[in-house]
């Protein structure tokens, strides 16, 4: 794979300044600059993105779930949602969104979570992916935090009760993220197969980053 322009494919959009196929199981990771617009496309359906970003300039300022959650009064991600840090700055915006509904409470698969839930001993998380992908930033496990994932709905029952909705994410689904400020962002396209968030078959995701400015 390459950050080679598929131009044919991108020819609906403007101003591509990177387009990219993210294996499945794999991590990705890029400083969006102030103004572009990174999107994220669940190229074959119900794939789960787990997602980090931070500051650039500080990436001790790293995204808040429960700012974001707070500030909106709401624990999906959707069209118009802020993605917050923990100082409160903005970091991105969701100017685009095809679904409409991103879990922010599940957090992100572990080997020892999968141990624990599964009863099964894993070698590839996506864990083990943000601790590849932030290394190359000089960063730390202490970097990872409770994240964003998208294309992936965590519906919280009256009762208290949660659990991984299935078949929610159609092919070609997409989101649109404009970056306030400079911005790291850093992804693990899921490797998990022992629940539905990726239809227990990961498969590649596409990113594409635009300056329409």
């Amino acid at each position: 794979m390459s950050g080679v322009l598929d131009a044919q494919a991108a020819a609906d959009l403007d101003g591509v300044i990177y387009d990219f196929i993210v294996p499945a199981k794999e991590p990705w990771s890029r400083v969006i600059k102030a103004g572009e617009i990174l999107r994220i496309i669940d190229l074959e359906g119900q794939q789960a993105v787990d997602f980090l970003c931070f500051n650039a300039a500080d990436p001790g300022d790293r995204y808040s779930s429960m700012n974001t959650i707070k500030v909106q009064g709401n624990t999906y991600v959707a069209k118009g949602t802020v993605l917050y840090s923990d100082s409160g700055a903005k970091l991105f915006t969701v100017i685009e969104d095809t679904l409409g509904q991103h879990d922010t409470v599940y957090g992100c698969c572990s080997n020892p979570n999968n141990f624990l839930r599964y009863g099964v001993h894993t070698t590839e998380s996506c864990y083990s992916n943000f601790l590849k992908e932030l290394s190359k930033h000089g960063l730390d496990r202490s970097a990872i935090v409770g994240n964003v994932n998208f294309f992936m709905q965590v519906p919280i029952m009256a009762d208290g009760g949660a659990g991984i909705a299935a078949d929610i994410s159609a092919p070609g689904g997409y989101v649109d993220l404009r970056a306030e400020t400079d911005v790291l962002a850093v992804l693990s396209n899921c490797p998990q197969m022992h629940n539905p968030c990726n239809a227990y078959n990961p498969t590649p995701i596409r990113v594409i980053v635009r300056n329409v400015a």
